[in-house]
């Protein structure tokens, strides 16, 4: 059974998507979605990363539903907290 929900996604653009979400009462995964098994090096038995098993109570697709429009340059954030006079933004002296 999916349970959709849409989201806000930012890579590799800002759009809206549909997603399926994992089930909250699952015994297996307990709502995560997947199960972490962690995995060492054959030869110095050292940890070596994490592999990701997915639940059958989530299936990981995305459908985009719609792109949004990238902000014009001068609407975009600002630096106008800064300093003029710091050098680089920042000043290494006392505030008083």
């Amino acid at each position: 059974m999916l349970r959709l929900r849409i989201r806000l996604t930012a890579l590799p653009r800002t759009a809206l998507i549909l997603t399926d979400t994992p089930r909250p009462d699952c015994r297996t995964c307990e709502g995560f979605g997947g199960i972490e098994h962690d995995y060492g090096d054959y030869e110095t038995g050292e940890w070596a990363g994490i592999e990701w098993e997915f639940c059958g109570c989530w299936t990981p697709w995305a459908v985009t539903l719609l792109p949004l429009p990238r902000r014009p340059r001068w609407l975009r954030r600002r630096d106008s907290g800064r300093d003029p006079w710091a050098p680089g933004g920042y000043s290494n002296e006392p505030p008083f």
